[in-house]
């Protein structure tokens, strides 16, 4: 059963989302308010949280940006209006996976549902089965069972597992599709354009900004040297590209 935590003012959508993810196979816990969504949070590990941008008592972007600084791995989607598209972007840009305007349609919800509890199987709820996987002699890449191996760094794609010199890294099922894409093809170079519609699914330059952010975290978290990478490269004027 996949644990969702709905941060929602509106009774109806709150109502129309616990109709459809229910059990047996979701349970919802429902919150109009941030102050509560934070202290469920603190005290609860949820397989995905949905999250409204505007709240009576605080903003969902905040409860974002604390969700990233506290759990990397947690899926967010986002609930915005038509008029907040820049709080959208904001959004995109502190980590959250993905976003729905309002109003959407049910089929819609449920298919972004089960994609991004699909994106985080086997990270917030994985700790004791990946514990103990071994990391192989560097440089190789074994395609038929979903592992790249990079030097120090190995990306496991079932497990949704990337460890980097033995250590685990804590990465948003965006960072973790946005890293695989690029270490499965050394070399090329992909734009940014290209990046968020194979990413994002959708391809508007107003958001490309986006791609820019995560590759940054990305950056962070892999990198010794940010101002010597060694894998995640940048191809001046056109996009990025995972070292060869």
């Amino acid at each position: 059963m996949k644990h969702i935590l709905l941060v929602e003012d509106d009774a109806q959508i709150t109502n129309l989302i616990s109709l459809h993810l229910h059990e047996p196979f979701y349970t919802v816990t429902a919150c109009d308010r941030a102050a509560v969504a934070l202290e469920r949070l603190s005290a609860t590990t949820y397989h995905l949280v949905i999250l409204d941008i505007m709240l009576p008592d605080g903003n969902g972007i905040e409860i974002c940006r604390r969700i990233r600084e506290q759990n990397g791995r947690t899926p967010i989607l986002m609930l915005s209006s038509l008029s907040e598209e820049t709080d959208k972007v904001t959004a995109l840009e502190l980590g959250a996976d993905d976003y729905l305007t309002k109003p959407f349609g049910v089929f819609e919800l449920m298919a972004r549902v089960k994609a991004l509890l699909r994106r985080g199987e086997g990270a917030a709820f994985a700790e004791a089965s990946a514990a103990g996987a071994s990391v192989a002699e560097a440089g190789a890449v074994s395609g038929d069972t979903g592992v790249l191996m990079r030097g120090g760094l190995v990306i496991d794609r079932d497990k949704k597992r990337v460890t980097i010199r033995g250590q685990r890294l804590e990465l948003t099922p965006k960072e973790f599709d946005l890293l695989w894409l690029l270490a499965s093809h050394p070399g090329k170079t992909f734009s940014r354009h290209e990046l968020l519609e194979m990413i994002w699914g959708f391809a508007f330059q107003e958001y490309e900004h986006t791609v820019t952010s995560h590759i940054n975290r990305l950056r962070i978290k892999l990198e010794k040297n940010l101002n010597k990478p060694e894998y995640i490269l940048t191809t001046w004027g056109t996009g990025y590209r995972f070292a060869e």
